[in-house]
């Protein structure tokens, strides 16, 4: 390769993680005002979270395109090959991230009596192990850190049990409590969501463990 395409290769490799740290970044302030307006009750917010993740989708197109152009006219090989595709998948998954924050804020003015909701203390605290996990797992990206992406692999058994107490103190809830059945179901759904990032974090990992070294981890 000649150094005028060294050079472009090198500038399109850095947009492209540019795009990923974006959408990250848009990711995670969406999980972290979906919470926010569950626990608040502040509506505005909640439809801020949804309108802005049509951004994220506009992100994740740029990303395909660009990813697609650079295989088609670079050819690349090895390490620059696994990261455009890891960086494909990577986007796409963050995009699913963003969804389940957009369900959470959607949800959010569903909730009655939150003040008197105790199970409503519970996610809160569910939502920043995985939002952790959304933010730690993209600090790998960046710095191709497998070492990190494996402790993100082994915090979603976290998540896990978070949502298994949560799926049963509602259920309890709704049992002694059948005016708030409506409520708890939004509940339990805003949870599966929670839990659904917690998964996607991993499979971010294991995409940043692959690009980084080659292969996934032994456990996966």
């Amino acid at each position: 390769m000649t150094e005028h395409t060294l050079k472009s290769f090198d500038e399109d490799i850095t947009r492209l993680r540019g795009l990923i740290a974006e959408m990250g970044g848009l990711a995670e302030l969406a999980i972290q005002e979906a919470m926010q307006a569950l626990v608040t009750g502040d509506e505005v917010l909640a439809r801020q979270v949804v309108e802005r993740d049509e951004k994220l989708d506009r992100l994740e197109l740029e990303v395909d395109g660009l990813a697609v152009r650079m295989i088609a006219l670079r050819a690349p090989m090895a390490d620059d090959l696994r990261e455009i595709i890891a960086a494909l998948k990577i986007c796409g998954v963050i995009e699913r991230i963003g969804d389940y924050a957009k369900n959470i804020a959607k949800r959010s003015p569903h909730i009655e009596g939150r003040r008197r909701f105790e199970p409503l203390t519970l996610i809160p605290a569910m939502a920043d192990v995985a939002a952790q996990m959304v933010h730690d797992v993209l600090t790998a990206y960046a710095a191709r850190d497998p070492v990190l992406a494996r402790d993100v692999i082994e915090r979603d058994d976290k998540v896990d049990a978070f949502y298994d107490s949560i799926f049963r103190n509602l259920v309890s809830y709704m049992v002694e409590n059948p005016a708030t059945i409506s409520s708890a179901a939004h509940l339990l759904f805003i949870a599966r969501n929670l839990e659904r990032v917690g998964d996607h974090a991993t499979n971010i990992a294991e995409m940043v463990h692959y690009s980084a070294v080659g292969t996934y981890p032994p456990d996966r």
